[in-house]
């Protein structure tokens, strides 16, 4: 990298910009445009991201204060606060959802985002929700409760990286076992999620699409009792169950007329047991137990995007304009995971995306800022020959 360029500026060379155009082509996003065009847009939103900034005037006044350095993000003018507000209205939202997806796989086949805590083959899926408070006055289609407005993210989450492979938006009534029923899983996976999910229809649609399921059982669901497994003698000792079973209520059983393995576990930091259901009958006790414990990587995912980036306020009032910029959050997230894993120095996700926003616009190379980030200078400060006088001169 040159050091010539911000810091801003290098990070958005790891953007593909010839992909983002074949799907400018494809939306038509810039037909009979007549403000900031599509490019001028991501920038925009991005820097919105990153900065963490919270209104239209602050983002454009930022982006003005870098005038000089504009070409070097492919802008020829910074936006205006009119501009960015009607184009995040009106421009398409799904062209930045499918700009994340192709940049998910780019950057994806280029960092190590794989992780070696569990030795199954199949691809680990994390699905949860979560929900993001609205005024209701200003978002009138969000309506949730009589006073109070929201939305729900309902995500599956890649283990692998931890990055959304699928986000559906919904009003905050929606259930969360509704909302899966939209979700295909690609074969030979696993998804884990908690007892909202315990939909026996669905978990057979997904069963006989030979993909697996760790689900928490609720403490409702009657079932019987077919064959117990044996038990770890020596370790595991929090595995407290290890049995195959078959609803006993006859309108759940027609919904999943199958065997099922039931594994219950002793959490020992809440001090209560967990029920567990899954369809794989060959990983061990501890495996499906592990699973589950995964699970709460999705729960710092929603942590992380709530608290680092600008998704809990909005710019624009419209769904069109929240989608925008729920969707840059997760390309902004994207590329802050993708630096972490090229970096040397080992950064907490906090402390990397603190240190971006606060050198933001300096001038500094990059890839020495994140693998060195607290460089000494080993050279001695030498002694000055100038030395200062006494304030006060006492005589004898």
């Amino acid at each position: 990298m040159k050091t010539n360029l911000t810091l801003f500026a290098q990070i958005i060379q790891t953007l593909c910009r010839n992909s983002f155009s074949a799907l400018t082509k494809k939306h038509q996003t810039d037909k009979h445009n007549k403000g900031i065009d599509s490019w001028t847009h991501l920038i925009t939103m991005l820097f919105c991201q990153f900065s963490k900034l919270n209104s239209l005037r602050d983002v454009t006044n930022g982006l003005k204060s870098a005038s000089g350095n504009l070409n070097h993000l492919g802008l020829k003018i910074s936006p205006s606060k009119s501009s960015l507000s009607y184009q995040n209205q009106n421009r398409e939202w799904q062209l930045f959802q499918d700009y994340y997806f192709k940049l998910l796989h780019k950057l994806t086949s280029i960092a190590q985002f794989r992780q070696t805590r569990f030795r199954i083959k199949s691809k680990i899926l994390l699905l949860d929700s979560t929900t993001i408070s609205l005024c209701l006055n200003l978002f009138d289609w969000a309506r949730y409760r009589k006073k109070k407005g929201a939305i729900k993210l309902h995500t599956l989450l890649d283990f692998d990286g931890c990055l959304p492979v699928y986000i559906n938006l919904s009003d905050g009534k929606l259930n969360d076992a509704k909302a899966a029923k939209e979700i295909i899983l690609p074969a030979d996976s696993v998804v884990v999620a908690d007892r909202a999910y315990v939909d026996f229809e669905n978990l057979y649609r997904w069963h006989r699409g030979k993909s697996h399921f760790v689900v928490r059982l609720k403490k409702s669901v009657k079932f019987l009792r077919l064959k117990d497994r044996e038990l770890p003698e020596n370790r595991h000792q929090h595995i407290l169950v290890d049995e195959f079973i078959e609803l006993e209520d006859a309108k759940t059983f027609n919904k999943y007329p199958k065997k099922l393995r039931r594994v219950v576990v002793w959490d020992e930091v809440n001090q209560q047991t967990i029920e567990l259901i899954t369809n794989q009958f060959t990983w061990t006790a501890n495996t499906i137990s592990d699973l589950y414990k995964a699970r709460w990587e999705i729960e710092q995912f929603f942590k992380d995007i709530k608290q680092l980036l600008k998704i809990k306020s909005f710019l624009g009032t419209s769904p069109n304009a929240v989608l925008i910029q729920i969707w840059t959050a997760m390309i902004t997230i994207l590329i802050i995971k993708y630096l972490k894993a090229s970096a040397t120095y080992g950064w907490c996700m906090s402390n990397l995306v603190a240190f971006l926003r606060l050198n933001l616009l300096v001038k500094f190379d990059l890839n020495k800022l994140l693998d060195n980030p607290f460089k000494q200078d080993t050279k001695p400060i030498p002694i000055s020959v100038h030395v200062q006088g006494k304030l006060f001169e006492w005589g004898d």
